[in-house]
């Protein structure tokens, strides 16, 4: 698809995307002077701990309490765990039995030496990311066989709050044509400082994110996808106050889309920006390195703030995101940066303004597979109404090449979609797509018209905002609650409390490992063009 619709000035992406990576400068410099408890449980749940106390919890967090409570944290976990690994004897699961009966706190063992301690941190290191590059050569190769699907890829959820009972709505969604299968969390679990342990069959809107449903429901797609002749990918959320833990979890199991927005989190859930932001940059590495694609949250802005007067802020964060997320080594083609067709259907010309917004995020995005929104905000519950406004959604998503179209339901408004729900808007979706298919390519657009001026408009908007947020800073506007309406400071909110100002000596060599693999520098500065670059895993 020709890729000069909207007629946007080159300088002025240039300009607003430089404008993003000096905001982006400013975050890496004060998060990469921190760590936070969820990033020191990752780093041992990836050096092989597991398991849960007799209350059922993560041995993970027992061990990071024990280094927290007296004050030693900033010189990271690993340390700490390698000494009592290396006394103990070296098995992992037998320490992890250990600190859950109570019998063993990992500060208490005699101190190595500091060369010795590093080499132990490192080969243990290499053992766990050898295994999440296993899982991306084994997704690799399935897409390499089986058929991938067309974007837009279709997505849709399943929500049951059983992880069983999901795995039956998954493989019919697959069945019926889905690309995406989408298992949203259950209400809540984003404010848990904490991930549930082993299968869960009870949770509300939603099924709890844990690494035994991931592997059910992982299983379970690839068996439908065989039968199928197409592979299925698998979403889940790695956002809140375990986003890193997750996503680590995620790519041991084999996911591949994952919701990780530290934006979204700081605004929809009022979790500590400091927590989040230093969270959102080791998970990212991780996803990175998994081959993962990221879906961020600016879509949600439009169902707090007004679509059309505050469109240019979805475009601000997105450039921020992007410049976030190439800082930890994601490159542009795993960035389902998100938006939303969610104006309100009684404007007169909304559809114009909805496409030409998505034109303007396909060509300033051109190698993402961005993450299309459905309608939501002005959906009332007339579900024929509904079925219209979803079908002009995704009529905008195939003529402008959005890589990832989650499906709108003609029910939302009224419940959780029911099976022949989804049926009814996958058939949808596919009729739309296969008859406009290649509708983009044939049409030009006026050049004095509504959609080539409401692109300049929220371009232009979101570059005076862009050098606004940069003057000031981003922790600042989002104080002053420029994204979304919404207004957080920089000590308010959930999860301040797990965050510790890293010491000369820190150690943590799974982020020394995935930087070094990523390529990062030190600053991580500089990446402003990490278009196509990617890792071989």
């Amino acid at each position: 698809m020709p890729t000069a619709k909207m007629l946007l000035a080159e300088g002025k992406i240039e300009e607003a995307r430089a404008e993003a990576s000096r905001i982006a400068d400013d975050v890496t410099r004060y998060i990469r002077k921190r760590s936070t408890v969820a990033v020191e449980r990752t780093v041992l749940r990836l050096l092989g701990v597991d398991g849960v106390d007799g209350e059922g919890v993560p041995v993970a967090n027992l061990m990071v309490d024990q280094v927290l409570k007296q004050g030693k944290l900033a010189r990271g976990v690993t340390r700490y765990f390698i000494q009592a690994l290396a006394q103990t004897g070296g098995d992992v699961a037998a320490l992890c039995s250990d600190v859950a009966r109570g019998d063993a706190d990992i500060l208490s063992f005699q101190t190595l030496p500091e060369a010795e301690i590093r080499a132990r941190g490192t080969q243990l290191a290499a053992a766990a990311l050898a295994r999440i590059a296993a899982q991306r050569t084994q997704r690799e190769a399935s897409l390499a066989r089986l058929s991938g699907g067309q974007s837009p890829l279709l997505y849709v959820i399943v929500a049951t709050g059983n992880i069983y009972e999901d795995v039956v709505q998954a493989r019919a969604a697959a069945s019926q044509g889905a690309d995406i299968i989408a298992v949203i969390r259950s209400t809540g679990q984003s404010l848990l400082d904490y991930v549930p342990y082993g299968a869960t069959t009870e949770g509300f809107g939603g099924t709890y994110a844990t690494q035994e449903n991931f592997k059910i429901m992982r299983a379970a797609l690839d068996e439908i996808g065989e039968s199928l002749g197409r592979y299925i990918r698998l979403c889940n959320y790695c956002s809140g106050l375990c986003m890193p833990e997750i996503a680590a979890m995620g790519a041991l199991e084999r996911l591949d889309v994952m919701l990780n927005d530290a934006l979204y989190g700081i605004l929809f859930r009022d979790i500590n920006m400091q927590r989040t932001l230093v969270d959102q940059s080791f998970s990212r590495m991780i996803n990175a390195y998994a081959g993962i694609i990221i879906n961020t949250g600016e879509d949600n802005y439009l169902t707090t703030a007004d679509a059309v007067q505050s469109a240019h802020t979805v475009l601000a964060s997105q450039l921020i995101n992007e410049q976030l997320a190439f800082r930890s080594g994601l490159p542009s083609s795993q960035l389902g940066l998100g938006h939303a067709f969610e104006m309100d259907p009684e404007i007169e010309d909304g559809l114009l303004l909805e496409w030409a917004q998505a034109l303007m995020a396909r060509e300033i995005f051109p190698e993402a597979p961005l993450k299309y929104m459905p309608p939501t905000k002005h959906m009332t519950g007339n579900i024929f109404r509904g079925h219209v406004q979803d079908a002009l959604f995704n009529l905008v998503g195939v003529a402008s090449g959005q890589g990832i179209q989650l499906l709108g339901m003609m029910t939302e408004a009224i419940h959780t979609p029911l099976i022949h729900d989804r049926q009814l808007a996958l058939e949808a979706a596919r009729y739309i797509f296969n008859n406009a298919r290649h509708l983009g390519d044939e049409l030009m657009f006026n050049p004095e018209g509504k959609m080539v001026a409401r692109a300049r408009q929220v371009l232009d908007e979101a570059l005076d905002l862009l050098r606004d947020v940069r003057s000031k800073g981003l922790f600042q506007a989002i104080a002053e609650g420029e994204f979304a309406d919404v207004k957080r400071t920089l000590e308010s909110g959930k999860g301040l409390r797990g965050v510790v100002l890293r010491e000369q000596d820190y150690f943590n060599p799974l982020e020394d490992a995935l930087r070094a693999a990523l390529k990062l520098d030190e600053t991580d500065a500089g990446h402003v063009a990490r278009e196509s670059e990617g890792v071989n895993a």
